[in-house]
């Protein structure tokens, strides 16, 4: 049992580490070099880099500690090793590779693959179940003294983050900002529920017990019966549920419009499904 937990903690930090340094090259190589500020402690240190000539990895590492101090009288003990570990190792990972060359020379270009390369380097942190610290603390912070809802404090963050970087490189270059934070936004849901999106079934029949035994004969998958009631005819109607692969659906379909073609179905997809001919974590 112990030997699982050191494991699992090991793993953790080894995805804590791997996510960090994804996120300092997409910064070196995509954001710093042309000043797209897309929010968070990167953002501003994009900004004093360039307006007050402080190297990005020690405005990082600053203001991070300092929003740890605040946090922990503010927000009490909460911050994990983890948490600290990632605060540090970001910043050391920005400085490592500040001299790399960025592979492109068209800002949309680095706009894009910036965002790409910061979502899959904070997926992977999420994935951990740790933080790299920054802004978010600050949104926390009003989320529990000011009443104000967590994603829109971050919103409103970030927001301003991206209109100071307006007024000190441009418009333009807050509009690669707010691209870059869009593509972020999308690549940490990819990584986080995975790019398959699987289908979700709801069928409603009288001939149930024959379509329920040929998903299980023919697509060799689970159903599950629920409950319900018809709206207007107050008739108990239960409903099948079964969760498919995208390539299984067509296979349904044909099934049930076979076997009862006045069947109401009910196709649309989910995100993530976890279990059993799914994904295990």
């Amino acid at each position: 049992m112990e030997l699982t937990v050191v494991s699992k903690h090991l793993r953790q930090f080894i995805l804590l580490t791997a996510g960090s340094f994804i996120v300092a090259v997409a910064f070196n190589l995509f954001l710093n070099p042309f000043h797209i500020a897309s929010g968070g402690v990167s953002g501003i240190s994009i900004i004093a880099g360039s307006k007050l000539g402080i190297r990005p990895a020690y405005t990082q590492w600053a203001l991070n500690f300092l929003f740890i101090i605040i946090g922990f009288f503010t927000l009490g003990r909460q911050f994990g090793i983890k948490t600290l570990y990632g605060t540090f190792v970001l910043p050391l990972f920005v400085l490592m590779t500040e001299h790399w060359p960025t592979i492109t020379h068209e800002p949309l270009l680095a706009a894009l693959y910036g965002g790409v390369g910061i979502g899959v380097g904070i997926g992977i942190v999420f994935r951990a179940s740790a933080s790299t610290g920054g802004t978010d603390l600050l949104a926390q912070i009003a989320h529990k003294y000011l009443g104000i809802g967590l994603g829109v404090a971050v919103l409103f963050i970030d927001g301003l983050i991206v209109l100071t970087a307006a007024f000190a490189f441009g418009p333009e270059k807050a509009l690669y900002a707010l691209i870059t934070l869009f593509i972020t936004g999308k690549t940490i849901d990819a990584v986080q529920i995975g790019l398959g999106y699987a289908k979700m079934a709801f069928i409603i029949s009288d001939k149930r017990d024959e379509i329920r035994d040929a998903i299980y004969n023919e697509i060799h998958r689970g159903i599950t019966r629920i409950s319900a009631q018809g709206g207007y005819t107050e008739q108990d109607r239960p409903i099948l549920m079964c969760v498919l692969n995208q390539n299984q659906i067509a296979r349904l379909k044909n099934i049930v419009k076979r076997l009862d073609p006045d069947a109401f179905v009910i196709v649309s997809n989910t995100n993530e499904v976890l279990g059993r001919g799914f994904r295990n974590t």
